[in-house]
């Protein structure tokens, strides 16, 4: 019997090399005792929040309470981003449900969330088959793994399904729910009505809340969802939440949360969670193997999304790790083979509410499916949400690289403004904004503001690999009683060997093994030019400060070398870890009050390369 195990395996594995599959032959793998798991970023990465969760002040939550928010989708359409994400008021399969949607001209600036699919009430006595329990003021749970489709006469629907949970342990996409409704999204950005476009078979459609498509007097309305209808590939996102006998779908294996890509040769990637995959050659009809496990690939229950660029390279971006942090995002030139490992998001905010299933860190990530618009700036733009709480999205520059090879002179104030961040990778909360504002003298600077108990602003400007480096930026502060401003040297892990510290006593300090050092006092609104000369085989620096040098300084931890510049407007992050337990069911302290707010201002910035 076990040599029978042995010679299966080995058979499998060479049937699976021998076909055309996603395969990831790098060497770069994830530390998951960081929050960037030590990945390099991609140059120019724009983190951007766009919902921020508050119970306690809903009014500064578009008039949301809810707390729970995950499984975002991204469209774009008419000039314009749409954004659909999911919402229960505490915890996931727990109702109420509905679902919102955030609209954006630009991705940086949204709108407030509007329901697009409100709460759905069950009736009372409707009981569900296999599971005990009988409906009682019970509403309906949200579950959708796809958002939007836009009809080959650009008609563009906006979908989401209604499941049935009888308690928190009960699984909304059992194939035993309520069904799936459309609705269309007009020019002038209003709706149109609601409608069931699918139920399922153990639902009584006698007591359906809204019609079925097909009643409607809109005709194209009518053309565009049985377009949907007929599309293998649209069908095959809709697996979960089918009746497990649904001709519709294709593929019937329970692999969760498809997306794929065309390759050049027309055949279709597909790609599931834990990062299975398969080849279809014949647009999703059918599939050359069931989905298995991509070889290389690290990634658990969470989704993986895979897209064409618009440079004709192909990338995924996925949580590689049994975690759920950090995002990253792999390269490939023929869209099998990936040899990358690249950072998009290292940072993992507060889980300011506990709730069932919730999970720490940027997860669930969706891009715009082929066929639902493409942004006129060519980059990558994807979702996800933070924590199941928050919702942000995130512009990967294209073409997707790691290295600044030339010597860098950047003064704000003399650069168009909307050029002026492309090679600064950003993290903009909502109540921490990354922004080129206005400083107080009037020109323009790259401004870090912070009234987020629980989060920060940040940015890094990736620099030339250097062994010894100038760098040189001014700075000014619009306080010294609040806020701070960590500005840290580090090389390609996120390894900091320096750090100096705009302190809330109105101090500058260096960090200096495990005390800080003053360098000096220093004023509101005032500008301070700062030169450091770094220099890794001494593992020492010189620091200058508006022409007047103020000491020599050794490294607090040893670096290779240096790789990018850190501004970040407060302290490193390390909850949660590996060990930390996996569900919170605690809410922290004042988890929707705002801190005052601190302001800093970045003039400009310089790195000269000596070795």
């Amino acid at each position: 019997m076990k040599y029978s195990l042995i010679l299966l395996f080995f058979a499998t594995f060479f049937c699976v090399k021998a076909q055309d599959t996603v395969r990831y032959t790098g060497n770069t793998l994830v530390n998951v005792d960081y929050h960037h798991g030590q990945l390099t970023p991609a140059v120019g990465v724009h983190n951007i929040q766009t919902f921020r969760a508050n119970r306690e002040h809903p009014e500064l939550a578009g008039g949301s309470n809810w707390t729970y928010n995950h499984a975002p989708m991204l469209a774009y359409w008419q000039n314009t981003f749409y954004l659909e994400y999911l919402s229960d008021p505490i915890g996931e399969h727990i109702p109420p449900s509905q679902s919102y949607l955030l609209t954006s001209k630009d991705g940086y600036n949204w709108s407030k969330p509007v329901v697009v699919f409100p709460p759905y009430k069950i009736p009372d006595g409707w009981t569900k088959t296999g599971y005990k329990g009988v409906a009682k003021d019970l509403f309906a749970v949200m579950h959708q793994r796809m958002g939007f489709f836009v009809s080959k006469k650009n008609r563009l629907l906006v979908l989401a399904y209604y499941g049935i949970t009888m308690d928190a342990k009960d699984d909304p996409n059992d194939g035993k729910g309520i069904g799936r409704v459309v609705r269309e999204i007009l020019p002038d950005g209003t709706f149109g009505s609601i409608y069931f476009i699918r139920n399922n078979a153990t639902w009584d459609k006698s007591k359906s809340a809204y019609p079925f498509y097909s009643s409607s007097k809109d005709k194209g309305f009518i053309e565009a969802c049985d377009e949907l209808l007929a599309t293998p590939l649209m069908m095959q996102q809709w697996v979960e939440e089918a009746d497990r006998d649904d001709p519709l779908i294709p593929l019937k294996r329970e692999a969760k949360a498809f997306s794929y890509y065309h390759l050049l040769n027309k055949n279709v990637v597909g790609l599931w969670k834990h990062a299975l995959t398969s080849i279809s050659k014949d647009e999703g009809k059918t599939w050359e193997y069931n989905p298995l496990r991509a070889p290389g690939f690290v990634n658990s229950n969470a989704k993986i999304w895979g897209q064409k660029l618009s440079d004709g390279r192909y990338a995924t971006v996925y949580n590689p790790s049994e975690f759920r942090w950090p995002l990253a995002i792999s390269t490939s030139d023929n869209g099998l083979d990936y040899k990358n490992l690249l950072l998009v998001n290292g940072e993992i905010t507060t889980m300011r509410y506990g709730g069932n299933f919730k999970s720490y860190g940027p997860q669930y990530v969706r891009g715009i499916e082929e066929g639902n618009g493409t942004p006129p700036d060519g980059n990558l733009w994807v979702t996800y949400s933070m924590n199941k709480e928050d919702i942000w999205v995130a512009k990967i520059p294209v073409p997707v690289t790691e290295d600044v090879t030339e010597n860098i002179a950047e003064d704000f104030a003399k650069m168009p403004q909307e050029k002026a961040l492309n090679l600064w990778n950003i993290y903009s909360p909502l109540w921490a904004s990354v922004k080129i504002e206005n400083a107080p003298d009037g020109s323009k600077a790259l401004t870090l503001r912070d009234k987020d108990k629980f989060d920060f602003a940040k940015v890094e400007r990736v620099i030339p690999t250097s062994k010894r480096v100038n760098v040189e930026f001014s700075i000014i502060p619009s306080q010294t009683n609040k806020g701070i401003l960590n500005i840290e040297f580090q090389d390609e892990k996120g390894n900091a060997a320096v750090r100096l510290i705009f302190d809330s006593d109105s101090l500058l300090k260096a960090k200096v093994g495990y005390r800080h050092s003053g360098i000096q006092s220093y004023e509101a609104n005032k500008q301070y030019d700062i030169r450091l000369e770094l220099d890794r085989f001494k593992r020492m620096y010189d620091v200058y400060i508006n022409g007047q040098k103020k000491g020599t300084k050794l490294f607090f931890a040893p670096v290779t070398s240096f790789k990018k510049v850190v501004f970040r407007t407060g302290e490193i992050r390390r909850y949660p870890n590996a060990d930390t337990p996996t569900d919170q069911n605690f809410d922290v302290e004042k988890a929707g009050e705002q801190d005052p707010e601190a302001i800093f201002y970045i003039k400009s910035f310089k790195a000269t390369k000596l070795n």
